[in-house]
Parts: structure tokens; sequence; C-alpha cells
């Protein structure tokens, strides 16, 4: 059932990545041009929304801007507006603040709300639909750990990132005869790891999916050490060993996931060169991933997402999250897009060709 957009909230939650704009900018500019419908850019992701923040959005201001890596809006992942961190002089108190929400929807008379953002986006817009919100869902995320869709956007922006810093990692260990330890960023998915591995021709590669063991890498680089005489690690923030934990950098209380990874590189790089008594080097990807420009790819996957979103709002049809399925962008469901992480498989194709070139995954 078509319906008339008069007004049309745009946010960004969570972390930025390349590609955000893009979105932005494919869903402010034909709903002016074509709708005639007022933009409202609610700023810095829920936390705005929740404190009431917002400017109306203008031609201008999503002009030039495809190119552009970050978001014009603003992000935040401290935001959630049903476990929001609210700061006194006794501490910090998470409060269900929701119906703050509720409240500026409907003060700034927005027919629809366009949510941007990885698995904890999607799982408050979820949340604000079953209060009555007219949401619709764009995936982003870098890890592309979002279930029901085969690509989020922003991953191959981070992917093309890590691949390029294997690659320059490549000369400076073979210079040296050293082993090198990229970490790269994928939380409790491989995917970051896994596809700058391969292109970038990592000689071992450890994800979350496939816990590893110690001898198994001391073994393989001490033997790569008398025949290459170098190796290149890429391993995931959230790779752990055998019957091991995740390694935490530290904790957040402010954040609807507390826990921050981290840190795993170098204690990989620091029992390789004490075990094998190789010299060892770490190098921590980190933001890096998450900045600069989008890829030819992002921006026009992000167009696509933004475009489709645009026209399920015209049509009405609430409550889902736009995706790409093979070479279409479709809508599907909210719940179905949060029912569960989208991680690698360990038999994957990906991992199986891995493997066919002499990759080692510690297992």
């Amino acid at each position: 059932m078509a319906i008339i957009l008069k007004k049309i909230g745009i946010l960004t939650g969570g972390g930025d990545c390349p590609g955000l704009n893009a979105v932005i900018r494919s869903i402010a500019k034909p709903a002016l041009s074509f709708f005639n419908a007022k933009v409202i850019g609610i700023l810095d992701g829920f936390e705005g929304f929740v404190e009431g923040r917002m400017r109306e959005l203008t031609r201008l201001d999503v002009t030039g801007i495809v190119n552009v890596g970050g978001t014009i809006l603003g992000t935040s992942n401290k935001g959630d507006p049903f476990r929001f961190p609210r700061e006194s002089a006794s501490g910090i108190t998470i409060t269900d603040c929701s119906d703050m929400v509720l409240e500026n929807y409907q003060q700034w008379g927005l027919d629809a709300l366009i949510a941007i953002g990885g698995d904890g986006t999607m799982n408050i817009a979820h949340k604000l639909t079953g209060m009555g919100l007219n949401i619709i869902g764009v995936p982003k995320t870098i890890d592309n750990d979002l279930d029901a869709t085969d690509i989020t956007f922003g991953h191959d922006s981070a992917l093309q990132i890590a691949t390029e810093a294997i690659d320059r990692l490549q000369t400076t260990a073979s210079s040296h005869h050293r082993v090198i330890v990229i970490e790269v960023m994928g939380r409790y998915a491989g995917w970051i790891a896994l596809g700058s591995g391969l292109a970038g021709g990592a000689d071992v590669i450890l994800i979350p999916e496939i816990p590893f063991k110690w001898q198994t890498i001391f073994d393989f680089v001490w033997k790569r050490s008398k025949g290459a005489r170098y190796s290149i690690i890429c391993v995931a923030e959230g790779a752990k060993p055998a019957n091991g934990n995740h390694i935490i950098k530290e904790k957040d209380v402010k954040r609807t996931d507390p826990v921050r990874l981290g840190g795993i590189g170098e204690i990989v790089a620091s029992r390789i060169q004490e075990e094998t008594k190789l010299e060892t080097r770490v190098t921590v990807l980190g933001h890096t991933q998450r900045g600069g420009s989008p890829t030819a790819f992002d921006r026009i996957l992000g167009t696509k997402f933004g475009a489709m979103a645009l026209q399920a709002a015209s049509r009405g049809e609430f409550g889902c999250m736009v995706s790409l399925i093979g070479r279409d962008v479709v809508t599907v469901k909210l719940e179905d897009a949060i029912r569960r992480q989208r991680l690698v498989p360990p038999d994957s194709q990906m991992v199986i060709a891995a493997r066919a070139v002499g990759v080692c995954f510690g297992d």
C-alpha cells in the first residue's frame, strides 16, 4: 500500500565505515527531488534520537559525498535507547529511554525512519518497530556478520585496506626474513581476516570460527623459515586458541556489548618469537580499516541499498531490512536479519581454497 512520505528520518548507528554517506545521499536526493519530502538527519545515531538532536538535510548537504568516508550525521555505539547510559556524580546508570525515542519520532512528525547500521542497530530497530515506529534497516558493517544478506556495505572497503596492508608487509617481511603478524578487525566473525589473508597471500590465517593450536603455528613458521625465510600471519581480533578464550582489551559499560576485543596479535607474535626464536613483529591495523573513501563496490551497493529503502518506505513496507541476495537488492524481515550472526563456515569454499594453496589455519 503506497503512502505519502512528508518527513523521512535517517540515522547512522554503531561504528562508522566507508559507504555511509553514499546511502544517505541515495535516500535524501530522491526524497527531496521526487517525493518533495523533508529529510531529517538524526545526529549521532540513537544517542541523538534519545537526546532530540537532529537537523534538516538540504540538497547541498548531500552533494558530493558519495566518495566521502565516515558519516555526515555522526554516529555512536553507546546510545541503545533500551539501555541508555546516563552519567551522574554517583556513576553510570543504565536506563530504558525508548519512550523518548517514540516522543521525538512523533514530535518531529516522521512518517518513516531509515536506520543504517549493523546487528546492534537492527536489533534496536526491531524493538522500536514493535513500539509502532515505521522503520526500514540498511545493513552496514565491515565485519560482514549480519545474516539475511550476502554482504554488507563497508566490508569490501575494509577488505581492500587490509589486503593492501598485507601486500606492504610482504615486502618488508621477505626483506628482513621475519615473521609479521597483522591483526585485523572482525570480532566474532573472521570474514575480514579470511578475505584479506587469502587475497594478500598470508601464510597463516587465524579466525574465530577455527580455534588454533599453538604448536601447529610454531611448526609451520619454523618450516617456512628454512625455505621462504619469512611468514605473514593474518589474525582476526576474535581469534582464540583451542580451549582458550577471546582476548579482551577493555570493557565499556556504556555499550550494548561492553566487550572490546584486541591484543591477540601481540600474544601470537610474542609466543612465536619465544618458542621459535624467529624475529617477529606485529601490526595492528585497527580503525584504519574503517576510514577513508569507500571502494566502487561499496559506493554502488550503498546507493542501491538507500534507493531500495526509500522505495520500500513509499510502499509502506516497514519492519524490514534491505538485502543483497545474489545480484538483486530485496527486502527481508528484520527478525530474519538478527536471528543469528553470519559467521565463516569452516568448510566454506573460501576456507577450502585457502587450504588448497597452502594456508595454515592453525588447526
